[in-house]
């Protein structure tokens, strides 16, 4: 059983090496490894910080990205509704405009064709006028072709005259 308990020499040794070496590492490499350990966790925490920064940075991008994207909707929306106004009263102001000319058209024509049927009716007067002139000049000549009766009709007015 002598490898199960230990001497009092082996515990002095070891304990002592134990010492030696945590003085060393204390000495030389605990304060490098401690630096080192505290370096990486700054540097984590720093990390970890800039993501926080970097998220809450996303967050108010996409936020303003998306009053942005509401800012144009709505600008969009104005401009077709803006659109469509302006068109729909160039639409009107054609059928308005093309409907006086319409009209105007239609007053022109009635005017013109007055105009015509006077021109026609002013016309037809004259001929008939004429025709009835040439006939009763055929008339005439017939009538008062020969010397008797021609005398008789200066006498037949004269008698007119006398009585009027």
């Amino acid at each position: 059983m002598g490898l199960v308990t230990p001497g009092i020499g082996l515990v002095f040794w070891t304990t002592l090496a134990f010492l030696i070496v945590l003085f060393l590492l204390g000495k030389f490499a605990w304060k490098p490894i401690l630096s080192s350990i505290k370096e990486r966790e700054d540097s984590i925490e720093g990390s970890l910080k800039a993501a926080e920064n970097a998220q809450k940075e996303m967050q108010a991008l996409q936020s303003k990205n998306e009053e942005l994207i509401f800012e144009a909707r709505k600008e969009r929306d104005l401009l077709l509704k803006d659109a469509k106004e302006t068109s729909d009263k160039m639409i009107s102001d054609a059928k308005s405009k093309s409907k006086l000319e319409g009209d105007k058209m239609i007053v022109h024509a009635r005017e013109e064709i007055a105009n015509e049927k006077a021109a026609a009716l002013s016309e037809i007067k004259e001929m008939v006028s004429s025709f009835s002139i040439e006939i009763a000049e055929k008339l005439l000549r017939d009538k008062l072709a020969t010397d008797g009766s021609q005398k008789a009709l200066v006498s037949r007015y004269i008698d007119d005259l006398k009585l009027n």
